[in-house]
């Protein structure tokens, strides 16, 4: 069962809607049990960090999740919390990845919203997916560069569009809102 982390975050059922599409069923838990023993764990998100990691931590998932041996996938604040830290709201985040997560400078239009491609890819997400490619983005905060990074966006700066360590996967972008090439990353993931 693909079991997608409750932690009081936006943008779930977008998610479910987008498995459901692809033929996955899907529970919606914060229960430790239920996640140690799912074949898949998703962490989507639309949120804040500092108030996400207080949930996670009043639920001992902060302990339990840098620990999972399956794969999982964390989506816009999912990616956000897996890094090690986070400006938004001074969070010690999860630490699963060597990346700071960082407010953009004020000379750009913040939201990053919309549209943007990604380059220099690499890793298992993005098999299968045109340099070309255009995903759909909702941040104002995003993951530094570090050798986790496996694909670049570039808003002003270049920040990390995907992150991958071990059985560990991270998106900035929603895949489940970015159409055929969304599509194609969430069946990389689900086929590992």
């Amino acid at each position: 069962m693909i079991t997608l982390l409750k932690y009081n975050a936006g943008n779930i059922l977008s998610v479910q809607n987008a498995l459901n599409r692809l033929g996955y069923d899907s529970v919606v838990t914060h229960d430790k049990k239920v996640l140690e023993k799912a074949e898949k764990v998703i962490i989507p998100g639309v949120g804040e960090a500092s108030s996400a990691m207080e949930y996670l931590k009043a639920h001992e998932l902060d302990v339990l999740i840098p620990k999972l041996q399956q794969p999982v996938l964390g989506i816009c604040l999912g990616l956000q919390l897996l890094c090690r830290s986070s400006e938004e709201g001074n969070a010690l985040c999860l630490g699963v990845f060597d990346s700071e997560v960082v407010r953009f400078p004020s000379t750009e239009m913040i939201p990053h919203m919309g549209w943007n491609n990604c380059t220099e890819l690499a890793g298992t997400l993005t098999k299968n997916i045109p340099e070309t490619a255009d995903f759909y983005y909702v941040h104002s905060f995003y993951a530094t560069r570090s050798k986790h990074t496996k694909s670049i966006c570039h808003y002003g700066i270049p920040f990390s569009a995907t992150l991958e360590k071990d059985n560990f996967f991270a998106t900035q972008f929603h895949p489940e809102k970015s159409a055929s090439v969304g599509t194609i990353l969430l069946k990389n993931f689900l086929e590992l």
